[in-house]
């Protein structure tokens, strides 16, 4: 299980690379160079070449990228291509559903954040998980709502999105991975509603969200930042248990290993940030 904190990963459009280096400055836990969506197909190719001649020019630089479905006629070389490259240290794989396509992407040795975007990749979920080198999980909320026919944005699309949610938090446990990642919250400009859905993510157990705009990593920070009684509270419980009393009442709860774990974490967090 990776220990590298992930509360905000930002994509870039691969074929925006004036955008590269603003997104490596803003902040974000992992910056993601996005081939898939945000390229149109007869900018793929030179999406490639931008991010090359980017990271030639930075080799200090690190970002993850997201290639193409396994579908798609430029998968096989956006996967040589980043295995060739030092400054990827990772894979955000579109529309995941096989445990074999999974495995395949994890040969050129790079981390692998299978994306569940259909009914398809949650039945095959628990195998994928288990898939040596997936680095940790996410889903991609619209289409997931597409490829079910949920009404994206309304209440009960959010219900179903929920039995999603729980499925990546149950798998990611069982197979020993850090936290998932929560969907992109498409409205950037709606600061308290970026705030309101990675509040409810948070509460949930996400680790964090994929971002779509340098706007939303404060605000995803802000809410996961632990706040000055809770840091109060986890160090006091820490000291006390220091002592070996095992569990013990403190403000009239009783504390015991699941509660320390939660003061570390907590602890832990504001070191993040």
């Amino acid at each position: 299980m990776s220990d590298v904190p992930m509360r905000t990963a930002l994509f870039v459009p691969g074929n925006r690379p004036e955008r590269f280096a603003k997104a490596l400055s803003c902040g974000a836990d992992a910056v993601i160079v996005d081939f898939e969506d945000a390229v149109q197909e007869p900018e793929k190719v030179a999406a490639r070449q931008h991010l090359a001649q980017f990271l030639t020019a930075n080799p200090d630089a690190r970002v993850w990228v997201r290639v193409n479905t396994v579908q798609h006629p430029q998968h096989a070389a956006e996967l040589e291509f980043c295995t060739r490259q030092t400054g990827v240290i990772g894979l955000l794989l579109p529309k995941a559903e096989h445990p074999a396509d999974v495995a395949r992407a994890t040969l050129g040795g790079k981390a692998i954040i299978p994306i569940i975007e259909s009914a398809k990749g949650l039945l095959e979920l628990a195998d994928i998980a288990r898939t040596s080198g997936v680095e940790r999980l996410a889903y991609g909320g619209l289409d997931f709502s597409l490829d079910l026919g949920l009404m994206a944005g309304s209440a009960g699309a959010e219900r179903m999105l929920d039995h999603v949610r729980f499925a990546l938090l149950l798998h990611s446990r069982l197979a020993r991975l850090p936290p998932p990642l929560e969907t992109v919250f498409a409205r950037f400009d709606d600061e308290q509603g970026v705030a309101a859905f990675m509040t409810a993510a948070q509460g949930m157990g996400f680790a964090g969200m994929l971002c779509i705009h340098p706007l939303q990593v404060g605000i995803v920070h802000q809410v996961m930042r632990p706040n000055a009684l809770q840091l109060s509270w986890a160090q006091r419980v820490l000291e006390r248990a220091e002592e070996g009393d095992g569990a013990f009442q403190l403000d009239g709860q009783m504390i015991d290993a699941p509660v320390i774990q939660r003061a570390r974490n907590l602890l832990a967090a504001s070191r993040a940030s």
